[in-house]
């Protein structure tokens, strides 16, 4: 269960600086945290939601860690524009009996965006070889 209020440095920016968030809403299974003293014209949110969805064997739990941030542009100085990162994961709870092969997975797409080859110190400059990707748009 997730803290209603995170400044432990559960969440940092590319600098690796403490973002702090505290929770605005709770609705069903999704956790909304708002960053404490964002603009309020200017939203930056975090968001967990969870959803069941199939029977039996073939349920499957879609769970989604997302961030948005609104900035003004540098662009006109004027426009507001927003960013979105999206982490989800897609598990078959209805078909495994453990959480093993879910960690591997979800480990290798963590390293996959915050290490560069051998490097096991996570990156939070995003210059790992999958935030670099994301980034700037390469394959």
């Amino acid at each position: 269960m997730l803290s209603n209020t995170l400044n432990t440095n559960e969440v940092k920016n590319s600098a690796g600086t403490e973002v702090e968030f505290q929770s605005l809403a709770i609705q069903g299974r999704t956790h909304e945290f708002a960053q404490i003293n964002e603009t309020f014209s200017l939203p930056h949110r975090l968001t967990v939601k969870h959803r069941e969805v199939g029977v039996g064997i073939k349920t499957q739990r879609q769970s989604a860690v997302q961030i948005t941030k609104t900035v003004i542009s540098p662009v006109d100085n004027i426009t507001p524009v927003v960013i979105r990162a999206t982490l989800s994961l897609s598990v078959p709870v209805g078909a495994l009996n453990t959480a093993t092969e879910t960690k591997n997975v979800l480990a290798e797409l963590l390293s996959f965006c915050a290490t560069t080859g051998a490097a096991t110190t996570v990156l939070f400059d995003c210059s790992g070889n999958g935030a670099d990707a994301l980034i700037n748009g390469g394959i």
